[in-house]
């Protein structure tokens, strides 16, 4: 290799930076759609923390908060505890089969309109719109100089994006304590630090991922797009550009003169707005691409530009590779929605949320556990007796102190002895629990000196409200030598 070759390889640089987007406003059915949901998802998001719920006395009356104080998830008139982590399971196995079935049938759309880049990016969009102009205008003044103006549009633009960040931020926090108590600390600077953190944490991952890294989000961070791309079939509806009706691309007068002389003439007349509007700056017209966020502001894009030249709508429209190629094949179209993907996640999903709504319906508002002492496993005691050892927790998930009765039901003859139970006239072993808590208690079952004790039997304790009568069982095994 020469010098000069030696030089010139150095000089090649090993990443190439992306080119900046400038999306440039759109009008139309997706667009609104797009605005539609942005509302809503925001929304809920920043007010939902202050809708209020009204649980009786000694439970908060927030609608929806996760209380680390408690150890509870409150939603609406659904309370989870900590050991009914399975609902939360359900809950992620719900999410998946959900972004799987939205990924058969149209593909990564819910990146397009619900993930929160997505929206956030959307918002910050707005924002620079609102102070800086549209796609040209902002072109124009980036590559022109620095004028008082252009400082002022800047620092205005940076300053709301930072008041929306600081918000989200805030917001996010208000699902862990109770929204208006924490607001008013924030006022008076008396907020805790873990909140002062955390909501610095998320303004800052906000104002940089909404507003300075945007598409590289989409594009390089989020695994989503690899994933998706594994689990599409030929079937799934994707934003496609239509190349049998838009090939060969001329302009308007050209495919004019075309027409009329009855040659080939597409109607994509090569204007690029399809390009101009994808936030991700994604052309469809080259074909499925990891960037297109199936957003479909190129379909609205489109549209506009067919209408004006009095051209058929949808030339980009959300369609499949197997249509374009049936539509050039003389066939009709065929779009498969139900087909067994569909059916399977759909069926995961009606499976899962049934099973946790029917849990939810049945459950019980008192629970027991119970784990045996495991060294040792029994104790003979002096007069020939054998003790066993247990930890139990009695939970009372109502709003009241209630009175629980502890029996044993097996083996017949034991004797059961409660660690801080009230032991009343008639022997009954009587424990109380707090409204909305769990008591842990230190239980031991003692069975009389006999000649057949078999090393191991069903040990089975019944636990029953004394007010209301409800009752519910626990086995173990009793152990012996």
């Amino acid at each position: 290799m020469t010098q000069v070759e030696a030089s010139e390889s150095r000089d090649v640089p090993l990443y190439a930076s992306s080119p900046k987007i400038y999306p440039q406003k759109v009008a139309g059915t997706y667009r609104s759609i797009k605005t539609t949901l942005l509302f809503i998802t925001l929304g809920i998001y920043y007010f939902l923390p202050f809708v209020r719920w009204d649980r009786g006395p000694n439970a908060p009356n927030q609608a929806v908060l996760i209380d680390f104080a408690r150890r509870k998830f409150y939603f609406f008139w659904i309370e989870i505890w900590p050991q009914e982590v399975y609902y939360i399971t359900g809950l992620l196995i719900l999410a998946a089969m959900a972004l799987f079935l939205m990924n058969a049938l149209a593909g990564r759309v819910w990146c397009g309109y619900l993930c929160p880049q997505t929206v956030w990016t959307d918002l910050f969009f707005w924002t620079e719109r609102f102070f800086e102009g549209d796609r040209r205008e902002r072109m124009r003044k980036d590559a022109g100089p620095w004028t008082f103006q252009r400082v002022r549009e800047k620092f205005l633009k940076h300053s709301v994006w930072l008041i929306i960040a600081w918000w989200t931020g805030g917001a996010w926090v208000l699902y862990f304590s109770d929204a208006p108590t924490l607001v008013g600390k924030l006022l008076r600077f008396e907020a805790p630090p873990a909140a002062l953190i955390w909501i610095a944490i998320l303004t800052t991952t906000t104002y940089v991922l909404a507003g300075f890294m945007r598409e590289q989000v989409c594009v390089y961070m989020c695994p989503w797009p690899r994933i998706q791309a594994a689990l599409t079939d030929e079937s799934a509806l994707n934003v496609t550009y239509r190349y049998d009706r838009g090939e060969p691309r001329m302009s308007v007068k050209k495919a004019a003169f075309a027409r009329a002389a009855g040659g080939a003439a597409g109607d994509c007349v090569d204007c690029g707005q399809c390009v101009a509007v994808c936030p991700t700056g994604v052309d469809i017209r080259n074909g499925p691409n990891l960037g297109c966020i199936q957003c479909g502001l190129c379909i609205d894009a489109c549209d506009a530009v067919m209408r004006k030249i009095d051209r058929p709508t949808r030339l980009i429209a959300y369609d499949t590779d197997v249509n374009v190629a049936r539509r050039l094949a003389g066939q009709p179209e065929e779009f498969k929605l139900v087909r067994p993907r569909t059916v399977l996640y759909a069926a995961v999903i009606a499976l899962v949320g049934g099973i946790m709504v029917f849990t939810l319906l049945t459950r019980s508002d008192m629970g027991v556990s119970a784990m045996h002492d495991r060294n040792p496993l029994f104790v003979k005691t002096a007069d020939g007796s054998i003790r066993n050892a247990l930890g139990v927790h009695v939970v009372n998930r109502q709003g009241v102190l209630r009175r629980f009765k502890i029996e044993i039901e097996h083996p017949a003859g034991a004797q059961l002895s409660v660690v801080g139970a009230s032991d009343n006239n008639g022997g009954e072993q009587i424990v109380e629990v707090g409204p909305d808590q769990v008591r842990e208690l230190r239980l031991f079952a003692v069975l009389p000196r006999g000649d057949s004790i078999p090393s191991k039997q069903p040990l089975v304790l019944r636990v029953t409200d004394v007010a209301t009568g409800e009752t519910t069982t626990i086995a173990d095994t009793f152990f012996a030598p």
